[in-house]
C-alpha cells in the first residue's frame, strides 16, 4: 500500500516481483498459476503538473490457445502512465483537458494497493482471444474440426456432406474413430 500522492511528491520509486499464484483475478485466466510478474512504479509530475504515476508490468503468464487448445507461453511486456485526481469529479476533468488516450486518470488514494495495480495492468496485457502463432499440432486441430462437422452431421440426421445412406454414414463413424486414436 502507498500514499500516492505522496509517493509521487516524493519521486519515489518502487520494484518487484509478484507471483501469478497471488494475482487471483490473473490466474483464474491463465492455465496454471506458475509463473511470476516483475513490476516497477515510479511517482512524479508529468503534464500540468499532475501527480503520475508509471507503471511496467513483464513476465510470463500460461494461457490457452482458442484455436488447438493447448497451453502456451504469453510474454506480458506492458507499461501505463496514470495521472492522479483528487476524486472522481477531478478525474473527468483532468481526463478532458489532458485529452491523450495513452494516459489515463485514476482518483488518488492514500491507500493505493501496488499488487492490485500490478495484476490491473496485467490483465489489460492479455489477448481477448489468445492463439499461438503456429500451433504445434496440427492434427489435433483437425481432429477437433473433425468431431465438429460429424455432429453436425449426425444432427442433421446424416443428411450432409454425403451422409445420405448407410454406408456413408458408417465410413464418417469409421474415420472419426480413427482420428481419435490418432489424437490419443
Amino acid at each position: 500500500m502507498i500514499d500516492s500522492l505522496e509517493f509521487c511528491r516524493v519521486n519515489e520509486r518502487r520494484e518487484g516481483r509478484i507471483a501469478v499464484a497471488d494475482l487471483p483475478r490473473l490466474g483464474a485466466d491463465c492455465v496454471d498459476s506458475s509463473g511470476e510478474l516483475a513490476w516497477s512504479l515510479q511517482g512524479g509530475t508529468g503534464r500540468l503538473d499532475f501527480a503520475q504515476l508509471t507503471l511496467a508490468v513483464s513476465g510470463t503468464v500460461q494461457l490457452m490457445c482458442q484455436r488447438c487448445l493447448t497451453p502456451f507461453a504469453h510474454e506480458i511486456a506492458a507499461e501505463s502512465v496514470l495521472m492522479l485526481a483528487k476524486d472522481e469529479e477531478r478525474a473527468d476533468e483532468m481526463d478532458e483537458l489532458l485529452d491523450d488516450d495513452t494516459i489515463d486518470v485514476i482518483v488518488a488514494s492514500k491507500t493505493l494497493n501496488v499488487p492490485d495495480l500490478v495484476e490491473d495492468e496485467a490483465l489489460l496485457a492479455l489477448p481477448f482471444s489468445p492463439k499461438h502463432e503456429v500451433c504445434p499440432d496440427v492434427t489435433r486441430l483437425e481432429v477437433l474440426k473433425s468431431k465438429k462437422r460429424i455432429a453436425i452431421c449426425r444432427a442433421k440426421g446424416a443428411e450432409a456432406i454425403s451422409c445420405t445412406d448407410k454406408e456413408s454414414k458408417n465410413l464418417i463413424d469409421r474415420r472419426h474413430a480413427l482420428m481419435v486414436e490418432a489424437v490419443r
